[in-house]
């Protein structure tokens, strides 16, 4: 987010008609900061929206706020409480509340108050205090945060300072912001579908990379055109036809020799877009593959096991989903690739998990889950996850991983303190690493569909270079997001 600086957003307990007034003590007290409306204007939402998809209300105003030089803000609230602390929240703003003096007097005003605190700080928003406006009877009332009149210094109240707090909405901006900085060339095999090339329009409209899509030239540029995408600034080839094609094939026909492939096959071979994408990447033409959104996942990532292949130290490939729920930010692996991986690749998946977890801002405390907490349990499930530890501890010796653990030990504290005192990860896990992909798909489906969280996945790790593999229901939103993790895991940054 690039609006650092000061800022305050401003919500209403009750009606009050000195929001002039308010905004411009506001906009003293921060040395004239500019004000936003998160309704209405160039920066806002409608209101219908807020109301109906509150979600995408959100969504839109953090990605307009994203785009704000850096300043001082102050933000205007939507009458919406729960919505107005959902916006501090992710923007890391401060709240300020006002009410009116004449409620001072009210017990069921003070009510009302002490709730709307109580609401905007179960949404992790940070209450900076309430303002008073008007004429007060008596003594401010003792709200348990900073009660102060409109006439005076309101220095301390907007000083605040605020974490911006992890959700959805946050993390899909700061993976853009951090893909922008990358600016890597992706290329999109599957130049034949809509989604595709929306996607490809937004990505290249927000400058977040750089694309190549692959498919007939002239059928995308008509396509495009026809449903109003810009894509003049996108590479395009066609594997048909491509001067590259003789190239690829030569150089795959080399690399497959020992499994007695020939010119002619690799000539062949070259044609299917899943394997130009590849070689392209293989080639250094471009830096990462998103493909699957039209295909299988063996389609687009047998290729790569055949071109660019895996990792030193890796025998073989994993994933994980990067689980974003309000205030938490996790990763689970591996929940889409590996059915049931051995001790190895399970120590290996721990590591691998943990460095690609670190790309998207988690400081990896790695839990190997089990159904049993250290040596509570016996049987070979608990012995593989036990050897899977000192696989991973083997090849890296600094990595905070543990286990065997019971995912409440994994999580919670007390917990985690009781069955595993002497550990560092027991309670305070951040990366979980499922012993199969039975318990690893059932873990994050419960997570995102009773616990509301976001899955953004699955993000394929191990290879030499990144190739990412999308569902075939996949929306435009999936596919942007997983070019920019894309283009992270290719900067390395």
């Amino acid at each position: 987010m690039t609006t650092t600086g000061q800022s305050v957003l401003v919500a209403a307990i009750d009606s009050s008609d000195r929001q002039v007034d308010v905004i411009a003590a506001l906009t003293a007290a921060m040395d004239n900061a500019q004000l936003v409306h998160t309704v209405g204007g160039p920066h806002g939402v409608s209101p219908e929206l807020v109301l109906d998809n509150p979600g995408e209300a959100l969504t839109h105003i953090v990605g307009n706020v994203n785009k704000l030089p850096a300043g001082n803000y102050i933000y205007t609230g939507t009458d919406n409480l729960d919505f107005d602390a959902r916006i501090a929240a992710v923007l890391g703003s401060a709240v300020v509340l006002t009410l009116s003096g004449a409620a001072c007097v009210s017990e069921a005003a003070l009510v009302r108050a002490r709730v709307a605190i109580a609401q905007v700080q179960r949404r992790f928003a940070t209450v900076a205090g309430v303002l008073v406006t008007g004429e007060v009877a008596g003594e401010l009332p003792d709200l348990g945060v900073p009660v102060v009149k409109l006439d005076d210094e309101l220095g301390d109240l907007v000083a605040t300072d605020v974490e911006p707090v992890m959700t959805p909405q946050r993390f899909e901006a700061e993976l853009l912001a951090k893909a922008k900085l990358n600016k890597r060339n992706i290329v999109l095999p599957e130049g034949e579908d809509d989604r595709i090339l929306e996607a490809a329009h937004r990505l290249l409209a927000e400058d977040i990379c750089d694309i190549t899509i692959l498919g007939d030239v002239e059928d995308i540029k008509a396509r495009a055109e026809k449903l109003g995408f810009d894509l003049s600034k996108a590479q395009m080839f066609n594997p048909e036809t491509s001067d590259l094609a003789e190239e690829f094939a030569a150089d795959f026909a080399e690399l497959r020799k020992h499994k007695g492939v020939t010119l002619d096959d690799a000539r062949a071979t070259m044609k299917d877009i899943s394997y130009f994408a590849t070689m392209m990447i293989h080639k250094g033409k471009a830096d990462g593959m998103v493909s699957g959104a039209a295909h299988t996942t063996a389609h687009t990532i047998k290729p790569s096991f055949q071109i660019i292949k895996t990792q030193p130290g890796v025998s073989a490939v994993s994933s994980i989903f990067m689980m974003v729920m309000e205030n938490r930010l996790w990763a689970f692996g591996d929940c889409a690739v590996s059915p049931n991986p051995t001790a190895q690749q399970l120590g290996e998946a721990a590591v691998v998990s943990a460095k690609t977890a670190a790309q998207f801002g988690i400081d990896p405390r790695v839990a190997m889950l089990s159904y049993s907490t250290g040596a509570s349990g016996t049987g070979p499930d608990v012995e593989k996850v036990a050897a899977a530890l000192s696989r991973a501890r083997g090849l890296d010796p600094n990595l905070p991983v543990d286990g065997p653990l019971q995912f409440d030990a994994a999580v919670d504290p007390a917990t985690g303190k009781r069955k595993m005192p002497e550990s560092k990860v027991a309670g305070n896990a951040n990366v979980f690493i499922f012993p199969d992909l039975d318990a690893g798909n059932i873990g994050y489906k419960i997570a995102q569909r009773t616990g509301g969280a976001l899955a953004v996945g699955p993000i394929l790790q191990g290879l030499n270079k990144p190739v990412n593999d999308l569902s075939r229901g996949a929306t435009v939103d999936d596919i942007v997001n997983t070019v920019a993790i894309t283009a992270i895991q290719a900067g390395g940054k």
